[in-house]
């Protein structure tokens, strides 16, 4: 049984993910350490867990998302505790705690977003790619499809309002969606997958 109180414990249970097929799994390997440390090094001697945030986006970048055997690793570079680490994890939506899709949606669904469309494109998304909608809650806001293939989820801004609907797959913003740009989206991507 863990030391962790409960709530902790909660936070940093390992989340299962038909994602995980497109992402190695976290593992030290001497150019990871190689870029931790330079990115340590860019911080003042006594700063070192400054260095968190970046460290978990290296993570994030090369992993998927950041899974709780990572977490002492960072702190161990970061010369900080992992409670420290886990606090940033889960501070900024951004970061991950589970693997997503090879293909990760994300939809706008702030006002002006939501005003032009997005809340309908939620639902479609989710018909599109095999994806219950019900798997996306406030704890984990992240649904990924029984295949491993899509994951998806609502955010808060994609900063773009004036264009909106507005999605992005995995890095690249997609403006003024609709359900005919969803279908040949996830035509074009999932071609992608095959090749």
């Amino acid at each position: 049984m863990s030391d962790q109180p409960d709530a902790i414990q909660a936070l940093t249970e390992r989340r299962p993910s038909p994602g995980e097929q497109f992402f190695p799994a976290f593992k030290v390997t001497p150019a990871l350490e190689k870029k931790a440390k330079e990115l340590v090094a860019l911080y003042p001697e006594g700063k070192e867990q400054s260095a968190v945030l970046p460290i978990i986006h290296l993570i994030q970048e090369k992993f998927g998302y950041i899974s709780p055997e990572s977490i002492p690793w960072i702190a161990e570079m970061c010369l900080c505790t992992p409670i420290h680490v886990e606090g940033v994890v889960t501070f900024y939506p951004g970061i991950r705690r589970m693997c997503p899709g090879k293909w990760h949606i994300r939809v706008c669904h702030t006002i002006a977003c939501a005003l032009s469309g997005a809340e309908e494109l939620l639902p479609y998304i989710c018909e599109k790619t095999g994806i219950n909608p019900a798997d996306m809650t406030e704890e984990e806001p992240i649904a990924v499809s029984p295949d491993g293939v899509w994951s998806l989820e609502a955010v808060e801004c994609l900063a773009n309002c004036g264009f909106g609907p507005n999605i992005m797959i995995n890095d690249t913003l997609y403006s003024q969606v609709d359900k005919a740009m969803v279908d040949k989206l996830v035509a074009d991507y999932s071609k992608k997958v095959k090749s």
